[in-house]
């Protein structure tokens, strides 16, 4: 009975989010329409909302505002007046002084450069449940489906990465880390590809530290401040061969994705294709999945 009735918030919060990123840059935005959609009163909805997501309905917006228009400030011309407006912000003063206390830095600091800032995340709830329920379950059989394979020529870089010191997958990581780092580094506009979890080579491990970390690849002259934890590396050239499953329908079905990625990894015959994985070289990138282009992981290798 308790677990039904957890399935309902869950869903009811999930539909929330939904209408949410569908319609937080609406000129017509209701926040009436957000409980309508949770099927809950005001109330209750807001208790659990913030209780799956840490936030409440009012500051979830603002934070998904926010974050699309840090997007645009490095992404366009625009002037920071013309992004508040875009962004249901009044004016550039309210726009600046709730970006700067939501990101610690100004929209001009961040404009040009000078600081990452932790960019807000829109992290399904449904998700982290079907998640956790895949890892107690045991589902791991890595059953392959059709990947394809890209390779990347990566020249000499920058791996700017946050370790952990216990973490073995993404939930342990997540949950002795916390989940900032995505956007964080997925603020750095020099990056060659989104924040990914990843696997350390042999030489970056310190002890007392785990092979577990989030990090991005940058190019060596990349000059980016960044909060305390966060470790610079320098990498060798190398190729980066890029791992993609097949899309699939189900939001939830993910977790299948990935571990079906990793299964064709290892029946990948790299040398018959002029290959060998090198993976004390550089990071393993596992980027996630999205049910529109499935999932996406990135292995380090050289040419034979």
């Amino acid at each position: 009975m308790q677990q039904e009735k957890d399935k309902e918030k869950i869903a009811a919060v999930q539909r929330m989010q939904d209408y949410i990123n569908n319609h937080a840059e609406s000129e017509d935005f209701d926040f009436g329409e957000v409980y309508e959609t949770a099927a809950y009163s005001r109330r209750h909805a807001d208790r659990i909302f913030k209780d799956l997501t840490g936030k409440t309905p009012q500051e979830y917006v603002t934070a998904v505002r926010l974050s699309k228009g840090a997007e645009k400030l490095t992404a366009t011309a625009d002037t920071v007046l013309e992004i508040a407006l875009d962004s249901c912000f009044q004016s550039h003063e309210g726009f600046s002084r709730a970006f700067k206390h939501l990101f610690r830095a100004s929209p001009r600091e961040y404009r040009r450069g000078e600081t990452a800032i932790p960019l807000f995340i829109q992290y399904p709830v449904s998700h982290y449940h079907v998640l956790l329920s895949y890892k107690e379950e045991m589902k791991m059989d890595k059953n392959v489906s059709l990947c394809m394979v890209t390779p990347k020529d990566r020249p000499k870089r920058k791996l700017l990465y946050l370790p952990s010191k216990k973490a073995e997958e993404y939930l342990s990581y997540c949950e002795e880390m916390g989940c900032e780092w995505e956007g964080l580094l997925n603020s750095i506009s020099e990056r060659f590809d989104t924040a990914a979890l990843i696997e350390l080579p042999d030489f970056l491990v310190k002890p007392g530290f785990s092979k577990i970390a989030a990090g991005i690849e940058v190019p060596m002259d990349c000059q980016c401040s960044l909060p305390e934890g966060y470790e610079t590396a320098e990498l060798e050239p190398c190729t980066m061969l890029y791992f993609q499953s097949e899309p699939y329908e189900d939001e939830q079905d993910f977790c299948q994705a990935i571990e079906s990625t990793y299964g064709a990894i290892e029946k990948y015959e790299s040398q018959r294709y002029g290959y060998d994985f090198a993976y004390d070289l550089a990071p393993s990138f596992n980027f996630g999945a999205e049910a529109a282009t499935g999932a996406k992981i990135a292995v380090p290798a050289k040419k034979l």
